[in-house]
């Protein structure tokens, strides 16, 4: 494994071999405990559906936005 440093090109020396492989060990640990956050982030209906549905007083609306919520947590549950 190598690294570039100011255009050059320099073998990884042990230590930092090591401590890649840590890193790396850390993070999919992290990604298999905590990955399912960013996929429900991207995967949730805007929060204005809700809050308009409560401005409205429509209780269909705001029952489809927590519906839309429930289903996003059961295709992507936690440590998935």
């Amino acid at each position: 494994m190598q690294k570039l440093v100011n255009g050059v090109l320099l073998d990884l020396t042990e230590e930092e071999i090591a401590q890649n492989v840590i890193d790396a060990e850390a993070s999919a640990a992290e990604y298999a405990l905590n990955g399912h956050k960013g996929l429900r982030q991207a995967a949730y209906p805007p929060i204005e559906d809700y809050l308009d549905g409560i401005v409205k007083g429509d209780t269909a609306q705001v029952n489809k936005y927590i519906a839309d919520c429930l289903a996003v947590k059961e295709s992507y549950p936690k440590g998935s």
